[in-house]
């Protein structure tokens, strides 16, 4: 089995949608090293996708699979807000982003972005936002974001 670290000559990246086969590529366990998952049972993985799936192209899942590994190594979702703002706009709202840590310095975080980026312009949004820890700031800011705002949350535990 190929080192992820190594100089990535046999390494293959395909950037794709989500596909239900993914829980077994490892899906569920990268986000695992962004956030709580808990544990998702096959059957719970699999409603959640057809669910996600109805929605059409308001909510994209993106991956990114070692294709010689058959494992996920880095995905992002976004989902599109339509409003009454911007003559009826719509606001891509993205979220969920996480590059595997034997993966990171790939560039592949950064082909995240652009897919789901390109997802919102195709959809006619006016802007794209995500909220970030302050340790991701620089990240995003190569990606063409800017800090605009103050992030605030309430969970309901």
């Amino acid at each position: 089995m190929e080192n992820p670290n190594s100089n990535g000559e046999n390494q293959t990246f395909r950037v794709r949608k989500l596909e239900i086969s993914d829980k077994r590529k490892g899906f569920i366990e990268l986000l695992g090293q962004l956030t709580v998952t808990g544990s998702v049972s096959d059957e719970e993985f699999d409603r959640r996708f057809e669910e996600i799936g109805s929605y059409g192209d308001d909510h994209a899942i993106c991956v990114i699979e070692d294709e010689m590994l058959e494992k996920i190594v880095a995905t992002g979702s976004v989902m599109i807000e339509k409003k009454f703002v911007r003559k009826c706009g719509k606001v891509g709202h993205i979220e969920d982003v996480v590059v595997d840590s034997g993966y990171r310095g790939k560039q592949l975080g950064k082909k995240v972005i652009d897919h789901l980026m390109d997802h919102c312009r195709s959809m006619g949004c006016y802007k794209a936002i995500l909220d970030c820890s302050a340790e991701n700031k620089a990240f995003y800011e190569k990606c063409g974001l800017k800090q605009k705002e103050i992030q605030m949350a309430k969970y309901f535990d």
